[in-house]
């Protein structure tokens, strides 16, 4: 009887050691990480990204965020993506659907996106792209490079200085400079009040033409191009989406358009110093694999700047223009159009 009951004992501490070892197993997928590439606890990311209108860099800035997340987490990240197709209000409401669904993290891809965004929620972690400064968007004062709230991200502004010293060096004997522009874009108002600065110096007169939406930019542009030597374009998304009525003013008129990113550029533009979105876009991934998975504190991540600009230029503008472009800028490729 006794080596009954000494079996018995054992077998029992045999068992109890097996379900401990594999309760053990089930907590530490969620309260250790592994390290390695993909997210160590099991757990699928829900992400919902907002992008206010279909266009060339908006559209380079969301596909390189989901490319960063993707080669990171793999199947373990889903995506929820919803275009207001240039309508802000609509903004609000894409925001208010992704914090009742329970989205673990908001992409916000310009600054429309991201202003309903921090209205809509204080407590999902929000990264922004496609944003020239954060400041104004958000309406901080004292700005620093970071928000001190739920939300970081990365800018969009290429040095609006070398834009000015761009237009100098390619039309110096130009007098009056249009400032074209969407009054409703924020951030689009800022590049034109700084750019104007640097213009003045140089000994260029600046005119403001703002536009309220895309119904009147025909009428704004014609009159800048009846009263412009040269026209500028910020990174303004309603005029991104309406190149094509840009180009049919300006290129019959002969005014040349120098604007803020490529994808503009490669619609009506002559030249701009621009940067890649797509990179742009990916390095906003890594910021949310670094939020969502390393535990990053998103109101103490400092805002990122694309890692380099670069001269670029239209050639088949230019040639209709007649316009000789120096050495330095690289040809914009037409093949994705």
């Amino acid at each position: 009887m006794k080596i009954r009951k000494l079996v018995a004992m054992g077998l029992a501490a045999v068992m109890m050691m097996s379900m401990t070892a594999c309760g053990g197993n089930d907590n530490g997928g969620s309260s250790t990480s592994t390290g390695d590439s993909e997210s160590g606890d099991g757990k699928t990311y829900n992400i919902g990204i907002c992008q206010l209108v279909q266009h060339d860099a908006l559209d380079a800035a969301t596909k390189g965020f989901k490319d960063a997340l993707t080669e990171k987490l793999g199947d373990k990240v889903t995506f929820d993506e919803q275009n207001a197709q240039g309508d802000s209000p609509t903004c609000a409401t894409i925001i208010n659907s992704f914090v009742s669904g329970g989205t673990d993290l908001i992409l916000a891809n310009a600054t429309a996106p991201l202003q309903a965004a921090v209205a809509g929620t204080t407590d999902i972690p929000i990264l922004g792209t496609s944003v020239t400064n954060y400041g104004t968007a958000l309406d901080i004062k004292d700005w620093k490079g970071t928000t001190g709230i739920n939300v970081s991200g990365t800018s969009d502004l290429a040095p609006l200085n070398e834009q000015a010293a761009m237009i100098k060096e390619l039309f110096p004997d130009a007098k009056k400079v249009g400032l074209f522009y969407c009054s409703a874009e924020a951030n689009s108002l800022y590049q034109v009040e700084t750019i104007r600065t640097y213009l003045e110096k140089d000994g260029y007169t600046c005119e403001n033409y703002s536009f309220v939406d895309s119904n009147d930019i025909a009428s704004v542009i014609a009159n800048a191009s009846k009263n412009s030597d040269v026209i500028y374009v910020p990174t303004d998304n309603t005029a991104a989406s309406n190149t094509e009525v840009i180009k049919n003013t300006c290129v019959p008129a002969g005014i040349p358009v120098i604007v803020g990113e490529q994808g503009m550029c490669k619609g009506c533009g002559v030249a701009t110093l621009s940067i890649s979105y797509y990179d742009l876009g990916y390095t906003t991934g890594e910021m949310a694999y670094d939020v969502l998975v390393n535990g990053k504190d998103v109101s103490e991540m400092e805002v990122k700047f694309a890692p380099k600009v670069s001269k670029q230029y239209n050639e088949s503008i230019c040639k209709e223009m007649n316009i000789q472009i120096p050495e330095g800028y690289e040809k914009i490729s037409m093949e994705e159009e």
